[in-house]
């Protein structure tokens, strides 16, 4: 009987097969006529629905009673609302359909696509030099006209309106190409191309606003930014104190009067649009709306009077604009509101809406342009340093951080890929994006620590020759932006995730909330049902350790399936077990929901990896990544539900997590860190020529040009594979005896009169040396020129870049602001091209390649 029972639970059998199994186990037993009585009692209360629907309403009341569920406010209702749910629900059922992975779309670029990214995007990253940028504050002015003649601000804009059209899968290809090469021009790129007035116009925009601003945008004639974080309003956008007002005028036209402090806001010093989200208040009704309407966007041409621009924060010094900017009684026509009236009162759903899908594309394709960058460094680095008469590869504390490198490269670029095919086919999947957002942000965030911990002192020596120093001065940067990640790993991804991936939890709070006793009876019946399936799946997988679960392929990725199934069924049953027990104060026990947020999240990047290895053909090459990257997702989600084991008190329920179903307990683990020997794989791979790092790091900017800091290193690297052999030969010839002990390349003319090694090796050897030595360099200045080159705040600005005609260009299209040369960030050139001069050839030092620099 206990096992018809465990197949009724595991299988989810509806409530009709449990009253026949308890009646035939009645029958069967014996069972006296006192107990068939109560039995048929509770047989009609849960199988007839106008009995099941007096408890329904007693437990209505007594959760209206206990304030058991949480209070959703307006703005949080609308976040839940927006979007999508996609593979998170799946997840988030214990139950998922893993053949929905592999009948995913995984996009592959047009022709046209991949043409751009192999012409104009290898072009413009040939063009700029980071560390110019970076002593400039800016990009130069043939970047900036090179960006606007070749449509990288259009790449979101439909052809008809000038654009280029772009799938998302190329718009996330363009930022991770440049992302890889340069955070500046990345950025630059990605703002006009991500949430802002161009993708609001599109989704919302009436006609008449389409045809004014698209054409304009798409060929970089106006630059946009959007508006929205106030000093006093970050995360708790409705604490926004940004106000519009609508008034009628003396001819009796309806207009805005706008009043807003902005900060952080990207491109904003230089834009020529501006996108701004607003309360407005409406104090006549004369939209017929009521007073008070709302978050609203509007678009803000910045030559209007009122508007203040002109002056720059310096985030960690990375030379993007990032603007304040302020709207003093700045009048527009109403139909500034972006979709017109009817869009009064809708910012905040425009704004989640488009959120739920671009949060989890831009981002994420800039760090993993960041992490191929990083592995194509610290390889290339750690194959080519020597101490100690061995390349420091080889030494297995190097091999960590490297092995680190390389699969969560492997990791970010899967989840990428599979994120973009969703989004690609009309997906707005909004937890998903939160998921990608914080964790591809957070792992490049580890390999660009790990990467500097290889490359040592070369990664913490400033200067033209640093591949890795700008990278890591950025790291917070995108670990703030669009939702800083401490609130996006506790409030959207499992806050909010717990209600709107969940399938029942919705259901119950707005039943509650309207008093639909029909509505609620369905959903938390339905509710209770889940959580007793799920517990009976969560027990038997862990009995078998997955072994009851199917999966969709075989080979090497099947029982990586089967565990996912496993986990995805713990996960689900402890959620309930925790929303059950703490209803509403969840909300608020953000260590808790943290942890839960790390266990869907590493879910979610493991079914992306298992569907890569899937759709790209399981090859040979990547079977070492598809291990390291399973077991270390189920290391991070074990971790997370030891931390719940320690920390999630169940009032009377406490021993269902250790005990009943205690899948995860350490005597029953489901994941393990990867073990050094696969590591070491990882780690040899990406120092290998023909290996994982040519692979792994496709479509990442290399330079051929031994003279730019990459190609330096890609030249060194070369010949020193080339070499290698030459250095296997002289150490065999010491260990035979026909040579002393000594370092191989001491012995290279010695090896050469004994017949060990060909004059041409010894050449070989010699280039390679040359190259390395020449790669090791780190850069150094002159004393005074490296202090004029450090000038703090207030200080003369002495450069010899900024001279009056700049000025006089940056005031031309700076409205309502005075600007003075120490305002202007060390002379740098207005972006817009629009005949402000820029940084000659002959102005930039030139570098002294022997390792010491001029400073710029």
């Amino acid at each position: 009987m206990l096992l018809v029972l465990a197949v009724l639970g595991y299988t989810g059998a509806p409530l009709w097969a449990w009253a026949l199994a308890g009646a035939v186990g009645l029958y069967g037993g014996g069972a006296p006529l006192w107990v068939w009585i109560p039995y048929g009692g509770l047989v009609a209360v849960f199988n007839i629905g106008p009995i099941r629907r007096q408890v329904s309403a007693g437990v209505m009341g007594l959760m209206e009673a206990l304030q058991f569920l949480p209070t959703i406010s307006e703005t949080e209702q609308t976040a839940i609302d927006a979007g999508t749910v996609w593979m998170e629900g799946e997840l988030f059922s214990g139950k998922p359909d893993f053949e929905k992975t592999l009948d995913q779309l995984y996009p592959e670029l047009s022709d046209d696509e991949q043409a751009f990214l192999d012409g104009p995007c290898e072009e413009v990253c040939a063009m700029v030099d980071d560390w110019q940028v970076h002593q400039r504050g800016d990009l130069s002015a043939e970047t900036w006209d090179y960006l606007k003649e070749k449509g990288f601000f259009g790449l979101i804009i439909p052809e008809a309106y000038g654009g280029k059209g772009f799938s998302v899968a190329a718009r996330s290809a363009v930022v991770q190409k440049l992302g890889g090469h340069s955070v500046p021009l990345s950025i630059t790129v990605m703002v006009p191309n991500s949430l802002g007035p161009g993708e609001l116009l599109l989704h919302y925009g009436t006609d008449e606003q389409q045809d004014h601003y698209l054409p304009q945008l798409a060929s970089g004639e106006i630059l946009p930014s959007f508006a929205l974080t106030e000093p006093n309003a970050g995360s708790d956008a409705g604490a926004m104190e940004s106000t519009g007002e609508v008034f009628e005028d003396e001819d009796g036209e309806l207009k805005l009067r706008l009043n807003w402090e902005k900060r952080y806001i990207s491109l904003a010093a230089i834009s020529g649009v501006l996108g701004l989200a607003f309360k407005l208040h409406d104090p006549e009704n004369h939209l017929g709306k009521g007073e008070d309407l709302g978050i609203t966007c509007a678009l803000v041409p910045t030559d209007t009077p009122g508007v203040k621009l002109g002056r720059r924060h310096d985030p960690l010094g990375v030379a993007f604009f990032n603007c304040p900017t302020e709207g003093e009684d700045v009048v527009l026509p109403l139909d500034a509101i972006i979709g017109g009236r009817d869009g009064a009162g809708e910012g905040w759903a425009m704004l989640m809406d488009a959120l739920s899908a671009g949060r989890g594309i831009m981002l994420p394709a800039q760090a993993v342009g960041g992490g191929k960058m990083v592995t194509r460094v610290a390889g290339g680095h750690a194959a080519i340093r020597e101490q100690f008469g061995l390349s420091i590869g080889k030494f297995e504390g190097i091999e960590e951080p490297l092995a680190r490198i390389a699969g969560y490269t492997y990791i970010m670029d899967a989840a990428r890929t599979y994120t973009n095919g969703a989004v690609d086919q009309g997906e707005k999947p909004g937890v998903v994006s939160a998921i990608m957002k914080y964790n591809t942000t957070e792992l490049q965030r580890d390999l660009v620590n790990d990467g500097m911990d290889v490359l040592a002192g070369n990664g913490i020596s400033q200067g033209p020759n640093n591949l890795m120093g700008l990278a890591y001065q950025a790291q917070p940067i995108s670990i703030t932006v669009e939702g800083a990640n401490i609130l996006t790993r506790t409030m959207m991804i499992f806050g909010q995730g717990a209600i709107r991936c969940h399938p029942y939890a919705l259901d119950e709070i707005e039943a509650l909330m309207e008093g639909d006793v029909d509505a609620f009876d369905d959903a938390f019946w339905s509710h209770i049902g889940h959580v007793v399936r799920n517990g009976f799946r969560a027990l038997g997988l862990s009995l078998t350790r997955g072994r009851l679960a199917s999966s969709p392929v075989r080979g090497p990725a099947a029982p990586y399936y089967r565990k996912m199934a496993w986990a995805s069924a713990s996960f689900a049953f402890f959620a309930d077990l925790a929303m059950g027990s703490l209803g509403g104060m969840l909300k608020r026990k953000e260590k808790i929901t943290g942890r839960f947020a790390d266990i869907l999240s590493w879910m979610y990047l493991g079914t992306a990896v298992l569907t890569r290895f899937e759709k790209e053909g399981r090859p040979e090459e990547q079977e070492a990544f598809l291990h390291w990257s399973m077991q270390h997702a189920f290391a991070q989600m074990q971790e997370a539900f030891d931390g719940l084991f320690e920390n999630l008190k169940v009032p009377g329920g406490t021993w269902l997590l250790r005990g009943l179903v205690a899948p995860w307990s350490r005597l029953n683990t489901i994941g393990e860190r990867p073990g050094d020997d696969l590591g070491s794989t990882l780690a040899r791979a990406i120092q290998e020529k023909a290996g994982a790092r040519e692979w792994l790091t496709e479509d990442l900017y290399v330079p051929d040009d031994p003279d730019q800091p990459l190609g330096e290193l890609e030249r060194a690297f070369r010949l020193s594979r080339e070499a290698y052999h030459v250095g296997q030969k002289i150490k065999a010839a010491i260990r035979a005896g026909d040579l002393p002990k000594r370092r191989p390349h001491q012995l290279l003319e010695e090896a050469v009169e004994h017949g060990v090694i060909t004059e041409e090796d010894r050449a070989l050897v010699r280039r390679a040396d040359a190259a390395r030595e020449r790669y090791i360099q780190v850069d150094a200045f002159d004393l005074e020129e490296y202090r004029q080159g450090r000038m703090l705040p207030g200080q003369p600005a002495d450069r010899g870049a900024l001279d009056s005609s700049i000025v006089e260009g940056l005031e031309r299209d700076v409205t309502d602001v005075e600007v003075t040369p120490e305002d202007v960030d060390g002379g740098a050139p207005h972006p817009r091209g629009d005949g402000a001069p820029d940084a000659t050839d002959e102005d930039e030092p030139e570098a002294d390649r022997s390792g010491t620099r001029e400073p710029a």
